[in-house]
């Protein structure tokens, strides 16, 4: 017998121990003859695995909240699994709901949980004839008749269980993708895209539907792509959602935005900096008046990076005030705007309004156009400390970015106290992670390794284990590449310098670069090369 298996019988053997002490029966509801309390059956995985989930009246949903597993065995018996003393009081109302004599059993909370898992993992087609007559084309269906279908049960269970597996497992974005045959899902984690569930093609339009009157989309209209938001409660989860839908040759597709409500700001000395990159970076945000630009690709942790840099500076002595789209941190103390273009509230306008709120920071979602670059640079040279990000892939690309927005050189030379350059990278999972030698005969094999050639020449690879789904990495971390504006940096902006000069300029200066710093990553085990050459496209 193995530990776990030891520890699972253990727990089972002490909860009906407890059982005993508050139940006579084993059986709820039943005109048969009582079991002594000492005789409760004790349940094991296989026997779960076997059964037939009851979800025709329970869902997914109520019995990963409450705990248990009620399902059917071989003969069709009503069983109910459960774990904890504190589930007994459950018993009556799951016999009263199927209208049944229910037999209780005892399994380990690992067990229910896992086959619940399971059985979220496979698709439930059975509903499919519920929702859709055979032979219905999709012409035939009017509006009415399709708000209720994606009102149905079974339509809004789905939903829900799609979302609430991509909150457990920490999901940044849901994909709904119709396909030839029917509607792939995928979900986003740690940046990788990872399918969880397929519907047949009846499902489609329903499921879509569900999603767009959450964020009150026009489910009419499947021409054009539409944008939204709604806010989700599941089990313990609360987030944010922004929905974007978009037509594709199989029908609508959509895509869900989670931002987590509970999720904290981290603290600005742990978002990851090198200490050099951390003193420049604090430096900067000393500064009374200027620009800072965050930049990188989207998702790869900007606004979590200036929400802990905002916190930092967040006193009494400071008015502060964002414009952002969306608000993804609330931060104490700090005036939070939120953009609404349809009335005419865009981060241009705000940003003329900021001035007359007599602000000491100003954090600009993200500079997306002329207008907004301009007012924005105006605002740092009277007096007031701007930040904002931008989409361009190093530090030194930001400069021509905004100059491409009509930026003049001059004026940028004058307001520019540092560009951060950032990339979130996979943290390797504790558990299964491996050491890797890194010696002659693995460089002369894959070249890209030579670059780790150190004293130790030890570094750590990806594995791959159950409490990681199998990927080797479990989480996220930031690399950095922070630029700070010198002199001798603001007089080759004066002069129209290239991204490449001023890179070598700001690397004398001890600017280290992306994969510089996520190679600072790898020698202290946090991730692997490989992961590091994948987000940073070492150059």
């Amino acid at each position: 017998m193995t530990i776990k298996e030891a520890h699972s019988k253990s727990n089972v053997t002490q909860l009906s121990s407890r059982v005993a002490r508050s139940v006579s029966c084993s059986e709820t509801n039943s005109d048969e003859a009582e079991s002594a309390p000492d005789q409760l059956p004790s349940v094991s995985f296989e026997e779960l695995a076997a059964g037939r989930p009851c979800l025709d009246r329970f869902s997914l949903q109520f019995l990963r909240g409450a705990g248990i597993y009620v399902y059917e065995d071989a003969a069709q018996m009503a069983r109910v699994a459960l774990s904890d003393l504190q589930q007994l009081a459950l018993l009556d109302t799951v016999a009263w709901t199927l209208q049944r004599s229910v037999k209780v059993g005892i399994a380990t909370a690992e067990d229910i949980a896992e086959v619940l898992r399971r059985i979220g993992d496979e698709p439930d087609d059975s509903s499919s004839s519920q929702l859709v007559p055979p032979g219905r084309s999709d012409e035939e269906d009017t509006v009415e008749s399709l708000r209720d279908l994606a009102s149905g049960a079974p339509v809004v269970r789905a939903v829900n269980e799609i979302v609430e597996i991509a909150l457990q497992r920490r999901a940044t974005d849901i994909h709904l993708e119709p396909v030839r045959d029917g509607l792939r899902v995928r979900i986003r984690v740690d940046g990788i895209l990872t399918t969880v569930r397929t519907f047949t093609a009846e499902l489609v339009r329903p499921i879509v539907s569900r999603v767009k009157i959450l964020a009150s989309l026009n489910i009419a209209e499947r021409r054009l792509p539409q944008d939204g938001r709604t806010r989700i409660r599941v089990g313990n989860f609360e987030a944010d959602v922004r929905v974007a839908t978009m037509p594709t040759a199989h029908g609508e597709a959509a895509i869900l935005r989670l931002l987590q409500r509970e999720k904290g700001i981290t603290a600005f000395p742990k978002i990851g900096l090198s200490p050099h990159d951390f003193d420049a970076f604090s430096q900067a945000l000393k500064s009374p008046h200027g620009m800072i630009v965050v930049t990188g690709p989207t998702g790869s942790g900007k606004t979590t990076t200036l929400a802990a840099a905002l916190e930092s500076i967040n006193d009494d002595t400071r008015k502060i005030l964002t414009i952002e789209d969306p608000i993804e941190y609330e931060i104490n103390g700090v005036n939070q705007s939120q953009v609404k273009p349809a009335i005419g509230m865009t981060f241009a306008s705000a940003l003329r309004a900021f001035l007359r709120q007599d602000p000491d920071v100003i954090m600009v979602g993200e500079m997306r156009d002329t207008e907004t670059a301009r007012v924005a640079i105006q605002a740092s040279l009277t007096g007031h400390l701007v930040m904002t990000t931008l989409h361009t892939n190093t530090a030194a690309a930001a400069i021509t970015r905004l100059i491409d927005l009509q930026v003049e050189p001059f004026l940028l030379s004058a307001t520019l106290q540092c560009i951060v350059a950032q990339r979130l990278v996979r943290v390797l999972c504790p558990h299964c992670r491996q050491r890797l030698d890194i010696d002659d005969a693995l460089i002369r094999r894959e070249a890209r390794y030579k670059a780790l050639a150190t004293d130790s020449r030890k570094v750590w690879k990806a594995v791959g284990c159950d409490r990681c789904g199998r990927t080797g990495y479990s989480g996220r971390r930031a690399v950095f590449e922070v630029l700070s504006v010198n002199d001798e940096i603001r007089h080759m902006v004066t002069r129209g310098a290239t991204e490449a000069d001023i890179e070598t300029c700001a690397k004398s200066h001890g600017m280290t670069t992306l994969s510089e710093d996520g190679m600072r990553a790898v020698l202290a085990g946090e991730t692997s090369w490989d992961e590091v050459l994948r987000v940073t496209a070492s150059r």
